[in-house]
């Protein structure tokens, strides 16, 4: 007995509009990630640890591992807080995909969100591979060093920055 094919409701274009207007933001995202991995894998390969290489009056090259979050914070602890700030970067990249749906065509405000996301992804690659987080961005001024840092550490900062800007555009409007 011959059955009658149903054929499929028609999809609709909220959907693909949706993913095409995330598509950019998370193509930012991947990018913070890859330009990060990259340049973690360059610096591990031709630094040892701790090794410091100067670059200008202000700015050195030094491969350091960060065991806790920023400026070294529970770096000191037993090692739960390698799978707490994992946790806490996989849960903040759900909620930023999350924001980047609801709000795909405010541009500053979603550009900010994608290099925070790519930044924090960065890093939690970083714990799960490592187990710590690959820094060596080193900027100082005479004997005060700023807390080395990394690529994804820069895009989290930017974006956070880039935020600010956006919401205080809109108190202003």
């Amino acid at each position: 007995m011959a059955t009658k094919k149903r054929s499929a409701p028609p999809r609709s274009n909220s959907s693909s509009k949706l993913s095409a207007g995330l598509l950019p933001w998370m193509g930012i995202a991947g990018l913070v990630i890859l330009i990060d991995q990259l340049t973690k894998v360059t610096i591990t390969r031709m630094f040892s640890y701790g090794e410091s290489h100067p670059v200008t009056a202000f700015f050195n090259l030094v491969l350091v591992y960060n065991p806790g979050a920023a400026f070294s914070f529970l770096g000191s602890a037993s090692g739960w807080q390698r799978y707490f700030f994992t946790g806490v970067g996989i849960a903040a990249a759900i909620f930023i995909v999350f924001l980047l749906k609801r709000h795909a065509g405010q541009r500053m405000f979603c550009a900010a969100l994608a290099l925070i996301l790519g930044g924090a992804l960065g890093n939690v690659t970083d714990r799960i591979a490592y187990g710590h987080v690959i820094d060596f961005l080193d900027i100082y001024i005479g004997r005060w060093h700023w807390p080395a840092f990394n690529i994804a550490d820069s895009a989290i900062c930017i974006g956070a920055v880039l935020f600010v800007i956006d919401e205080l555009r809109r108190v202003n409007k």
